[in-house]
């Protein structure tokens, strides 16, 4: 049976995979009122807001590898979810009081009130998340 066992591989002694650790802790982003504690928090930390389209490929690719950015270190971040189908009037208000054009997928980091970087598509992927700490 051994050879069938390296073939076919031995059900019996079957490898566990210990489940990797995400170190993004999302936040969910759905009322107008959370753009003003955003705000207040952005006073002392930056603060992310990472835009998503569920209904789009490329902004389902980007937010796995965007998940795929975060270690151990960059577990204090606050990075806020925000489903843009679904809260529409919060997506808008996000471009207006922030002042950055619509894009999807997008992320956007807060600091005193004010936007100081944007990326979309897959220039999320290429974002250095340790400068923002």
């Amino acid at each position: 049976m051994g050879i069938f066992n390296n073939i076919f591989g031995d059900k019996s002694e079957k490898e566990t995979k210990p489940e990797k650790k995400s170190f993004l802790n999302w936040i969910p982003l759905t009322t107008l009122e959370q753009l003003e504690t955003i705000k207040k928090e952005s006073e002392t930390e930056a603060v992310l807001i990472f835009k998503h389209s569920t209904r789009c490929g490329i902004s389902s690719m980007v937010i796995k590898q965007f998940e795929k950015l975060f270690s151990e270190e960059h577990e204090n971040l606050k990075v806020y979810y925000l489903d843009l189908l679904n809260y529409r009037d919060v997506s808008d208000e996000v471009g207006y009081k922030f002042q950055v054009m619509h894009q999807s997928p997008q992320l956007i980091v807060v600091r005193n009130g004010v936007s100081v970087y944007d990326a979309s598509h897959y220039e999320i992927t290429q974002t250095d998340l340790s400068r923002f700490m």
